[in-house]
């Protein structure tokens, strides 16, 4: 594949973390001070963009030296998630043998039975709402970031010295920002909904990247949308390619998608979107999947 044969620097990668930064730094000044909202909605598009850039960071772009490309990436502009913690859960989820497992892959939506079936009736209507697109944007970023943190502090109380050592590097990443937004004309609580506007759209992206099913290869799907949701998520939305070949840069993946696709569809088992237009119809206010996984075969304690 060529993509062995790249530069030393990814330029489309390093020039679109430019126009991120530009992005926040302009959502956070001067559109702020124009009209409040519209800096939160520029603001909120850029952590967006920030998150799926991150993303490339951890896979190894735009540069070849780790420590480049955890570098440029170095603000947490969304102030939630250490950049540690998610490239090492995130490379856990790569193991395609275990994507969906409630236990093994930690970006999995799906909980075993047992624990399912052990939630009051409260928690049940929560995570139904949240298997709806507009439920997942809506309250996803809360649910998430709650089961995200106990699971960190529960590590941590275990001595899981990684964890500890990723949220002890948090604390610079996050000072830079919030010592940013001090000085911008964007107050804190308008820059904190930013965040979760940010989040809700990455919420639409995760909303169905992976189903049940019997086969790994199966579980993962192809969204063959080409407009600006396609551009935010560095077409990711062209999953199950991405999973196939995670050292390709994001600016490759169309056309590696276009001169395979039948191979693709035939790997994914049919798993296949048009666009996010039609997930929107189709999941807006009803859930695609059940929140206990409904192939979960082994029952573990």
């Amino acid at each position: 594949m060529d993509e062995v044969r790249r530069g030393a620097v990814e330029w489309p990668t390093l020039l679109l973390l430019v126009a991120c930064y530009g992005g926040w730094i302009f959502g956070t000044t001067w559109a702020a001070a124009l009209w409040l909202p519209l800096g939160m909605i520029v603001t909120g598009l850029a952590i967006a963009l920030h998150s799926s850039l991150c993303h490339e960071a951890l896979h190894g772009h735009p540069f070849r030296q780790r420590l480049w490309n955890e570098a440029v990436v170095f603000p947490c502009l969304c102030l939630l998630i250490p950049y540690g913690r998610f490239r090492d859960t995130h490379l856990a989820h790569h193991r395609e043998e275990h994507l969906t497992d409630p236990y093994d892959d930690p970006e999995s939506n799906f909980l075993a039975p047992r624990i399912w079936d052990r939630l009051p009736g409260w928690g049940r209507a929560v995570l139904r709402a949240n298997n709806t697109l507009a439920g997942r944007m809506i309250l996803g970023p809360f649910i998430a970031q709650w089961a995200f943190l106990r699971a960190d502090w529960q590590a941590i109380r275990a001595g899981d010295r990684a964890v500890l050592r990723a949220w002890v590097w948090h604390l610079p990443q996050i000072a830079v920002v919030l010592a940013w937004v001090a000085y911008a004309p964007m107050p804190l609580w308008a820059y904190l909904l930013a965040v979760w506007l940010g989040i809700a759209l990455l919420k639409i992206r995760t909303f169905l990247e992976h189903r049940a099913h019997d086969k790994a290869s199966g579980r993962t799907v192809i969204i063959e949308d080409r407009g600006p949701l396609a551009l935010l998520f560095l077409n990711n939305n062209l999953h199950v390619v991405h999973h196939m070949h995670p050292e390709v840069a994001w600016y490759r993946l169309p056309a590696l998608y276009a001169a395979r696709r039948d191979h693709y569809q035939r790997r994914n088992g049919g798993y296949v979107y048009r666009s996010y237009g039609q997930i929107f119809r189709d999941y807006l206010w009803r859930a695609k999947d059940p929140v206990a996984h409904p192939l979960w075969p082994w029952r573990r304690g």
